[in-house]
C-alpha cells in the first residue's frame, strides 16, 4: 500500500514538472522615489533592439506611448493569442499605445524558425501588423537587454519578474515606467490590458 502511494506521488510530481509554471501577476503597487523613477525611465528609453527585418529600433521612439511587450512563439498552445494581439493593435494601436512582439525559443523550443519564417507565419496566419522584433532570449540575467530591464528591479526600479512561458506580457506606461506583468493565461483582450491600452 505504501509502495503504491509513493509511486503515485512520484508520478504526480513528474507530471507537474512537465507543465509550464504560470508566474503570478505583478503590478506596480508600491511607490518608488522620484530619483529611481526618473532613472529607470531614462534606462528604458535608452534600450535598443532590432526589428524582425533587421532594422535598428531605438526605444527613445516610444516616449509618450504606453507599450505592451510580449514574448511570442509559433508552435505553442498560446500561439492563437496572436489573433487577439492583432485585434488589440487594430483597436488601440497608434500614437498612444503600441505592441512589441519578441519571438523567443526559450520555452519548449516552440519558436525554432528563422526571422523570415516567423514573419511569414505571423502574416499568413494572423495578419500581424504590429511591430515584431528580433528573436531573443528572455533570461533575466543573460538574455536580451530589454528582458534584463523588464525582469530586474535593480534596472526597472519597480519589480522583479521572471518570464515563465511564451506570451507573457509586460506593460510600460507613457513615462517609461514598468507598470505590470501578466502570465500567458491573461489574454491580450483581458480588461486589465484593454483598460491600460485605452486610457487617455
Amino acid at each position: 500500500m505504501y509502495k503504491s502511494l509513493t509511486v503515485a506521488l512520484c508520478l504526480g510530481a513528474l507530471t507537474a514538472c512537465n507543465q509550464p509554471i504560470e508566474r503570478a501577476e505583478l503590478t506596480q503597487n508600491t511607490p518608488t522615489t522620484m530619483a529611481t523613477t526618473d532613472q529607470s525611465a531614462a534606462e528604458f528609453y535608452g534600450l535598443k533592439a532590432k526589428t524582425i527585418d533587421g532594422l535598428d529600433f531605438d526605444f527613445s521612439s516610444l516616449r509618450g506611448k504606453r507599450v505592451l511587450i510580449v514574448n511570442t512563439a509559433s508552435e505553442c498552445g498560446y500561439t492563437p493569442q496572436y489573433e487577439d494581439l492583432q485585434a488589440l493593435h487594430e483597436q488601440y494601436g497608434g500614437e498612444d499605445f503600441t505592441i512589441l512582439g519578441f519571438p523567443s525559443n526559450d520555452f519548449g523550443e516552440q519558436e525554432p524558425g528563422t526571422l523570415a519564417e516567423i514573419k511569414s507565419f505571423c502574416s499568413a496566419n494572423y495578419g500581424v501588423s504590429f511591430q515584431m522584433m528580433e528573436k531573443v532570449s528572455t533570461d533575466p540575467k543573460n538574455g536580451h537587454e530589454v528582458y534584463q530591464w523588464l525582469c530586474n528591479k535593480s534596472l526597472n526600479g519597480v519589480s522583479d519578474a521572471e518570464v515563465g512561458w511564451n506570451f507573457n506580457k509586460f506593460l510600460i506606461d507613457e513615462n517609461g515606467q514598468w507598470a505590470a506583468y501578466y502570465p500567458s493565461r491573461v489574454k491580450p483582450l483581458d480588461a486589465k490590458i484593454t483598460s491600460f491600452a485605452s486610457k487617455k
